[in-house]
């Protein structure tokens, strides 16, 4: 069996920790065994070494959340990258056909799809692992995994088991489905034994591809990137799943819950507070999510998030926090970006009236790893280094810099830096807000190979 994790989502709900380039499963709130702050996505990964089901294993993302996976979870971690964001349907069509057209897997081989967000205990990894035995002794099309509900909730879609059909292999015939109900009929649909939904779908390879070819679409992969946005924007569920009739699910009895809003993630945190800030002692139930170095102080609310990053703040009751996603504008940039080499964190963002952009910006780059390099095509910058140790080439030239020294970068120059020790810069980047860089090489060893003038023996 090959797992897929998708973790395309932007988590808009858990803003302003989360934005485009920093989704939710990224963000660093959980505790591991170690007592270690960790992320959803560290959390999952970690459970699925810890099962043996690693070495089988594979996540669909976007282009964006490349270098923040690398970051958190490795480099050999095999990724299958979706050109632009659309829904699950294409996330998983576009898996399929990696799978078949890039690694190669059996038509015969059984393909579990997970979300990557999901807060579960170790032994909902002995379910998934049941879902290829599954798929082969009862000839469903579909497996699905069914959380049995511990209250009427109205958050979650529902699967409907059909009562004629007794349990086969630990499995149970869908009946139908019910999206999101109210709480009045979720406790009828829990008197009928119906599960919540939680995203968790299984299937022979060959079934999708066949869905693929119906449909008209290509089942190699680089031909279905190229075309990935005129597939549907919609998402398995409806486009598959609610089509398909012979469908079974697989009863998981034990603790289970989407962390995709502030209410549910924090019940979840072992600290009631994370960074710089002070909560007094008659707040009851309140949390404390604070990535800046200024202190905040929360006197006598309950109840309450308090979450605070370089995007923005947000104070909200629990009860009302999914409601952020309607209030918010995401036009904005995300002002703070995890890379594989360090990260970014914009301190000031200034336009005046001749058209230039000023961008100040804290840039840390970890021990070994470097920058690529790069030029600018539309704006200059000055780098002031305040603190490590770095090798720094500029149009061929090599120097080594540290604490103190000042570099000017003008228009259309090439040049990298090398951490020899964690770095950190003040980079203030002046001209047109286009973005506009071009890249030559990635890797230090290319670079100092092939681009300096001078030998480091000469420098």
């Amino acid at each position: 069996m090959k797992l897929v994790l998708l973790s395309g989502g932007s988590g808009k709900r858990l803003w302003p920790l989360s934005n485009d380039a920093r989704s939710k499963q990224f963000l660093k709130v959980l505790e591991n065994d170690d007592r270690e702050l960790v992320s959803m996505v560290q959390r999952v990964w970690g459970q699925i070494d810890k099962f043996g089901l690693a070495e089988s294993s594979y996540i669909a993302t976007g282009k964006s959340q490349i270098e923040m996976m690398h970051s958190q979870i490795g480099s050999t971690v095999p990724l299958i990258i979706e050109p632009d964001r659309r829904d699950t349907f294409p996330a998983i069509a576009l898996t399929a056909a990696y799978l078949y057209s890039v690694a190669k897997v059996s038509l015969e081989e059984v393909i579990a799809i997970l979300p990557v967000d999901p807060y579960v205990e170790g032994h909902f990894f002995y379910t998934v692992k049941s879902l290829e035995k599954i798929i082969q002794t009862t000839g469903a099309d579909l497996a699905l995994i069914g959380v049995k509900p511990t209250y009427p909730s109205g958050k979650y879609g529902y699967i409907i088991p059909d009562q004629r059909y007794f349990e086969n292999n630990g499995a149970l015939k869908v009946s139908h489905f019910q999206e999101k109900p109210s709480e009045e009929a979720a406790v009828g649909l829990i008197e009928q034994n119906a599960f919540w939904n939680c995203g968790v779908f299984s299937f022979k390879l060959g079934y999708l591809i066949e869905i693929l070819l119906k449909n008209g679409f290509p089942i190699q992969y680089e031909q279905l990137s190229e075309q990935y946005h005129t597939l549907p924007k919609i998402s398995f569920d409806y486009e598959v799943v609610e089509k398909t009739d012979n469908i079974v699910v697989v009863p998981y009895d034990g603790y289970w819950k989407d962390l995709g809003t502030w209410n549910t993630l924090t019940e979840e945190m072992k600290q009631k507070q994370i960074g710089k800030g002070i909560i007094s002692d008659d707040c009851i139930n309140t949390h404390l999510i604070n990535e800046l170095e200024l202190p905040v102080t929360i006197l006598g609310l309950s109840n309450v998030v308090v979450a605070v990053s370089p995007d923005g703040i947000l104070v909200t009751d629990k009860s009302t926090s999914p409601r952020i996603k309607d209030y918010i504008n995401y036009d904005q940039g995300p002002m703070y970006e995890e890379k594989e080499w360090g990260t970014i964190r914009i301190l000031d963002n200034q336009k005046y009236n001749d058209e230039r952009t000023v961008i100040t910006k804290r840039v840390a780059v970890k021990e070994g790893h470097n920058l690529s390099y790069r030029m600018h095509l539309d704006h200059e910058e000055v780098w002031t280094i305040v603190r490590g140790q770095g090798e720094f080439i500029q149009n061929g030239n090599y120097m080594v810099v540290g604490e103190g020294n000042v570099l000017h970068i003008p228009t259309k120059t090439l040049h990298t830096i090398r951490a020899v020790s964690d770095l950190e810069m003040i980079i203030v980047q002046s001209g047109k807000d286009t973005g506009q860089v071009m890249e030559l090489f990635t890797s230090w060893h290319d670079v100092s190979e092939r681009c300096m003038k001078v030998t480091k023996g000469n420098g």
